[in-house]
């Protein structure tokens, strides 16, 4: 899928979805730090691919279209990487429904804030998504900018989490539908960050699906992970890829412990 000689890093996030950075700025960032193959991969949307291709022309970066899918298995979240998606018409009118429903939910979680003396309009959670698809992400921020909650991370440990008083589930897909979607795009689908699965035994039930590839390398795997889920890519004959998870400035982007002495 890529020349791994080549710097890359293949799990970024823009303001197209939770990321601090606009795509075209992001794609300068990464010319500036030497990379040479990115891949955009903001949250159930492709919106920040046109213009980070834009960027790409410019900076000589190659961009890939990507994305990360939202989807539930056995009750835990399974994100499912997207790449080089090329004709994703039946991706993009199933993304509208999930961006519609995550406004209505927006919505409904604002109501709930407000329901325990935080009020909220939704032009304060605006200010953060930048007219991108509005996050849990977004709304904490504006908590946090309003004054109600002193941090960011208190704001989902105490309101946001599962099982909170301002929790609500979104729409999301089967990890089977996600990789079908994926496909009849004509991309390649990748499970993202197999270790926030915290289930070896669970990852290997999940890899009988047709997945192509797996993350091997990611900021928050260990050596040791990588090891394993190279031995795993090596068992099922999977794409090997690996990416930052890059949000911002603390993610350091192109650095998530590549070993081209594992290929």
């Amino acid at each position: 899928m890529i020349d791994y000689r080549k710097k890359f890093d293949l799990h970024i996030h823009t303001t197209a979805s939770d990321g601090e950075y606009r795509p075209a700025d992001l794609v300068r960032k990464a010319a500036s730090v030497g990379l040479e193959i990115i891949a955009i991969t903001d949250h159930d949307t492709l919106d920040g691919i046109a213009e980070a291709e834009q960027a790409g022309k410019e900076t000589g970066v190659e961009v890939i279209a990507g994305i990360e899918l939202s989807t539930k298995f056995e009750g835990k979240t399974v994100d499912i990487l997207g790449y080089r998606l090329t004709h994703a018409d039946e991706l993009q009118q199933v993304l509208k429904q999930m961006r519609d429903a995550r406004e209505n939910r927006a919505q409904i979680i604002l109501d709930k804030f407000a329901a325990i003396g935080m009020p909220l309009t939704m032009e304060d959670v605006q200010e953060f998504s930048q007219g991108g698809v509005i996050a849990r992400p977004h709304i904490a921020k504006a908590i946090v900018k309003k004054g109600y909650v002193a941090d960011y991370q208190t704001v989902f440990d105490e309101y946001l989490a599962d099982g909170k008083p301002c929790a609500i589930d979104k729409m999301v897909l089967s990890p089977e539908e996600g990789i079908a979607l994926i496909h009849e795009a004509g991309g390649k689908a990748v499970l993202a960050h197999p270790v926030y699965l915290n289930d070896d035994e669970l990852v290997e039930r999940l890899l009988q699906y047709p997945f192509d590839g797996i993350e091997v390398w990611h900021r928050k795997h260990s050596p040791e992970d990588a090891a394993r889920y190279n031995a795993l890519a090596n068992r099922y004959s999977l794409l090997k890829t690996g990416g930052s998870d890059f949000h911002r400035d603390e993610h350091d982007l192109g650095n998530f412990g590549f070993d081209l002495t594992q290929i």
